[in-house]
């Protein structure tokens, strides 16, 4: 069987490969069919019912300690295995020593019975190197994954530089992605197809149009999903193409037998980003090619690192469309549209800022505009973009090979500039979260993610903040917030399990982490205020 492609991956290993890695004097006493499965994370615990606090796809380990006194009978034992396959752990390691010389016989026996993979872990390997050859394996894989959606990029944009771009980016996407893709115009006629060597074709167009009928009457960003007998479409999914003020320009059919992986659904929606850039600007006429110039510059940064030639040249591209030097200096700017400006269409407005940032490259977007400039935007020129009733994110003076990061600190500005209504500059901001958030966002993250607990008794809410807060500024330790909190490890643990069910959230995941701490920072100055949390 061949080995999957490295965008069949994203953020998982499978058991099989983990044990792979793992010293060969574990020895596999049952195999549960489970070699296949994603594994989330692995984790020791002595726990008698450790399965409220572990998600799908763990690999437990224990020394044995639930199995000792009573809790070594057949019964008890039985109890916890399927306990375990109800919670979908992938695998159990039972390690020897200190309180057992060998694997159990009743857990062998339950093992099997309840068909959970089990290993024997001797004494010369502890639990720690276990995970940590986990984490080392998770995070090389990761690296694989993303070096490969890099260079799938990287195709994607040179499709887009090529005399016939439609054709040679559903070339590209189909190259990276097991589907065969049709882009149709706005009329419902085929514009250009891509299939992979060997693979399937399609289906008969007509077959298509009753999707095509709903991608190209609807609004709003959806993708239409439908199926057919035909090889390779059992899963046939649409994304319509829309202009910027959400008009139909086209649609992207793409068909499959099996279900695109995250790292797959990435590339697609890099692939439909750059074709809806491609049908604006042949819908758009002249005005269109600085529209597209912007929008790759700004977004992607894989332009950035080619051939010195082919950076040169666009240097030369950049400083002509601002009227400048190759060396010269430039800056991101965005303007975000308050009430009161008047809507003067997207051509009108193209050419306004064009002439008001002495620029060519200016996108309109669905917030306003974003724009390449080689002016400083002082004062008096804001001052008069305000007047219109827009305000401005303007950003540092950088390079060509910092535009992609200079757009992406304006854009984190964003919401400040529409909060506040004021203009901001990116050289003159706090870079913290409360300087990024500002009160009036800080309060409501923490108003939206906490509210299942301020909702409570203060006497009850109290505790499990305290409780949150430590074990968040201990990463999530448990003997580390024990300390802290002055509890005992398992208090820490329940609470913990308490506030997941509460915040409905999977507190494992870093994201959601970082998000409470961040709303965390606002929870006193909520209850102080007098609303104590509660939520309308």
């Amino acid at each position: 069987m061949s080995p999957e492609p490295a965008t069949a991956r994203l953020s998982f290993v499978t058991l099989e490969q983990f044990v792979e890695q793992l010293p060969p004097e574990l020895k596999m006493l049952h195999d549960g069919g489970s070699g296949t499965s994603l594994l989330r994370w692995v984790e020791p615990s002595e726990l008698e019912d450790p399965t409220p606090y572990l998600p799908e796809g763990e690999f437990l380990l224990t020394a044995g300690l639930p199995f000792l006194g009573e809790g070594g009978s057949a019964a008890k034992v039985d109890a916890y295995v399927q306990r375990l396959v109800g919670a979908k752990v992938a695998a159990l390691g039972f390690g020897i020593r200190p309180y057992f010389d060998g694997v159990p016989d009743v857990l062998l026996d339950a093992c099997r019975k309840h068909n959970l993979t089990l290993f024997e872990v001797p004494e010369s390997v502890p639990f720690a190197a276990i995970g940590l050859e986990f984490s080392q394996l998770l995070e090389t894989d990761n690296a694989r994954v993303f070096r490969q959606l890099a260079e799938t990029n990287r195709q994607l944009m040179r499709a887009v530089l090529s005399p016939r771009p439609e054709h040679e980016l559903l070339a590209a996407l189909v190259q990276r992605v097991p589907v065969w893709a049709v882009l149709v115009g706005a009329d419902g006629r085929v514009r250009a197809r891509g299939h992979n060597a060997g693979g399937s074709t399609g289906v008969e167009h007509s077959l298509l149009s009753p999707m095509l009928e709903r991608l190209l009457s609807g609004s709003g960003p959806r993708v239409e999903m439908d199926g057919f007998e035909q090889p390779g479409s059992a899963l046939v999914f649409g994304h319509p193409l829309r202009s910027t003020k959400d008009a139909n320009l086209g649609a992207l059919i793409l068909g499959s037998d099996a279900p695109l992986t995250p790292a797959q659904n990435n590339v697609v929606q890099s692939a439909v980003g750059l074709l809806e850039l491609l049908v604006r600007q042949r819908t758009s006429g002249s005005l269109a090619p600085s529209q597209l110039a912007t929008a790759v510059l700004l977004h992607p940064d894989s332009l950035t690192s080619g051939p010195t030639k082919h950076v040169n040249g666009l240097k030369d591209l950049l400083a002509q469309s601002l009227s400048s030097t190759r060396s010269g200096q430039m800056r991101v700017v965005q303007g975000v549209r308050v009430d009161g400006a008047a809507d003067d269409g997207p051509v009108r407005e193209l050419l306004q800022w064009r002439r008001l940032l002495d620029t060519k490259l200016v996108e309109i977007t669905e917030y306003g505009f974003a724009a390449i400039t080689r002016l400083k935007v002082d004062d008096a020129l804001l001052a008069d973009v305000e007047k219109l009733g827009w305000r401005l994110v303007v950003g540092e003076p950088t390079e060509l090979t910092g535009l992609a990061a200079a757009y992406q600190r304006a854009t984190s500005l964003r919401s400040r500039v529409i909060t506040t209504g004021k203009s901001a500059r990116v050289d003159e901001v706090t870079w913290s979260v409360a300087g990024l958030l500002g009160r009036e966002a800080g309060t409501m993250l923490a108003e939206r993610l906490l509210a299942p607990v301020l909702s409570l008794e203060p006497d009850r809410r109290d505790p499990l903040l305290a409780v949150l807060r430590g074990w968040l500024s201990e990463n999530g330790s448990w003997d580390g917030s024990a300390k802290l909190l002055g509890l005992h490890r398992n208090s820490v643990r329940r609470q913990i399990g308490v506030l997941g069910e509460l915040l409905d959230m999977d507190l494992n995941q870093a994201q959601v982490r970082a998000e409470l701490w961040f709303a965390l920072q606002y929870v006193e100055e909520l209850i102080g205020s007098g609303t104590d949390g509660m939520v309308a």
